[in-house]
């Protein structure tokens, strides 16, 4: 039997029926008013039915002053969050397991989306054109000192409202440039308080985020995702980066985090998550999940050998909603096309 379709039983992570996970991508299916529906329902449990072990949610918004993308679905309140339960419901009934990915945009914005400026580490844009409205991305507000408790609290209520609709678990997104990646990266991050400068104070804004989450749901339910070397037109790191992996994952780990998931947003895994994979191996005895890239044999040997305990594939769940039935029958994978990106089927 192929090492994929292996359960997960570990007790750093929920139950799983094997390592075949549906990475997180952005879709923008949701309501106007950014509303879970049915056919985003249909969607994830087609997945779930397809043999997913687990899927992570799009990104999923936690508060308004958060959006950054054309209708995203939202579970910043109550209703937002019942939204999602029809979703959640489906995914079990099909055998599947889902998390909610909870996402803060930080500058990667406009004010098109959040009403205000959005919210950074720093007063600096963003370069670019944001393809969501083709406008420049808008100036952010630097955070005040004071101002960082409300908004972990705005990722606690996001998270508890998750739990509280039957989300196996919640994935705290802090990576691909957003909000918590904006104080993480020394050529974004220009404070000079606490929460900038140094590597400690560059970690501390996403340290005290994870610990705030850590109090409020179960550690076996908490994965964070980082990026510390991804694809953005070439490949990009963290300046200092040994530095910065050396000191901030055995901090996660301190505080009682045990599954990451490290991403590479679309690039070669070797190049990118690999490579930071193999570096944090030994010091992070938890679970691990990254792919993206990976053929089924290079998954099942990132795994027996260790470097990998969950196996991440986004794009060709678009294409191959059956993914994990097709790697036990066998069955070739369908090629990825970006007009599948058009659709929600």
């Amino acid at each position: 039997m192929s090492s994929l379709l292996k359960k997960l039983e570990s007790g750093y992570f929920i139950p799983l029926r094997n390592r075949v996970v549906m990475s997180a991508m952005s879709r923008g299916f949701a309501t106007p008013d950014h509303y879970a529906t049915d056919d985003m329902r249909t969607y994830y449990a087609r997945r779930a039915k397809g043999g997913a072990g687990l899927i992570l949610t799009e990104g999923t918004v936690i508060h308004k002053s958060a959006d950054g993308w054309n209708q995203a679905p939202y579970i910043s309140s109550d209703a937002h969050a019942e939204s999602w339960r029809p979703v959640v419901d489906a995914v079990h009934e099909a055998g599947g397991a889902i998390a909610c990915q909870l996402w803060h945009c930080g500058r990667i914005s406009h004010s098109d989306y959040t009403g205000d400026a959005p919210v950074s580490s720093t007063n600096q844009a963003a370069a670019g054109i944001n393809r969501q409205n083709g406008k420049p991305y808008g100036e952010p507000r630097a955070l005040e000192a004071t101002e960082m408790q409300t908004i972990y609290g705005y990722y606690v209520d996001a998270a508890r409202r998750s739990i509280d609709v039957g989300f196996d678990a919640i994935e705290l997104h802090i990576g691909h440039g957003y909000l918590a990646d904006q104080f993480l990266d020394a050529r974004v991050n220009d404070r000079n308080d606490e929460y900038g400068g140094s590597v400690e104070n560059r970690c501390r804004f996403a340290l005290e985020l994870v610990a705030e989450v850590l109090k409020n749901v179960p550690a076996n339910r908490v994965l964070a995702r980082i990026s510390p070397s991804r694809f953005m037109g070439g490949i990009y790191e963290w300046p200092d980066i040994d530095e910065m992996l050396e000191y901030f994952i055995p901090e996660l780990w301190n505080l009682g985090l045990r599954t990451i998931d490290v991403s590479c947003a679309n690039s070669d895994y070797f190049e990118t998550s690999g490579k930071i994979i193999r570096k944090i191996r030994s010091s992070w005895p938890g679970i691990i999940m990254g792919g993206a890239s990976l053929t089924q044999e290079q998954a099942e040997a990132e795994l027996d050998d260790g470097f990998l305990d969950l196996v991440t594939w986004g794009r060709l769940f678009m294409a191959n909603p059956d993914l994990a039935e097709k790697i036990e029958s066998g069955t070739p994978w369908t090629t990825y096309e970006d007009s599948m990106r058009e659709v929600l089927s």
